[in-house]
């Protein structure tokens, strides 16, 4: 196995245990983090990407949203939670107009993507 590909592996499962704990604490957003999991997997290992995608953890939260592109609303509404908490934070750190006009349109597409292009289950 080539160095890149243990270093895709070990982001799989980091994200992995990231994504567990998500399921446990409502803080951590569950499906970006096993997104992650599954790419750095799919991207690291044929082995552990087939591995991954047959566990109950990515059939419950992932198996819906990577074959019909949706999700339910209590998902978007977790996510959207989280990643608006976290950009608020560095609108809130930083000094910069720019900075802030970038982050004002991230948070726009965000809610753009979610309700247009990712299905409501």
């Amino acid at each position: 196995m080539k160095i890149k590909n243990i270093i895709f592996v070990a982001l799989g499962f980091f994200f992995l245990g990231l994504g567990v704990i998500g399921i446990v604490l409502p803080l951590l957003p569950t499906t970006p983090l096993l997104l992650l999991a599954s790419y750095f997997f799919v991207k690291g290992s044929k082995k552990f990407e087939v591995w991954f995608k047959g566990t109950d953890i990515y059939k419950k939260h992932l198996d819906d949203f990577v074959r019909n592109r949706s999700l339910t609303k209590k998902k978007k509404i977790m996510i959207s939670l989280f990643s608006d908490s976290m950009i608020l934070i560095t609108f809130i750190l930083t000094d910069s107009m720019i900075a802030r006009v970038i982050l004002i349109l991230v948070v726009m597409y965000k809610y753009y993507y979610f309700i247009v292009k990712i299905k409501t289950t």
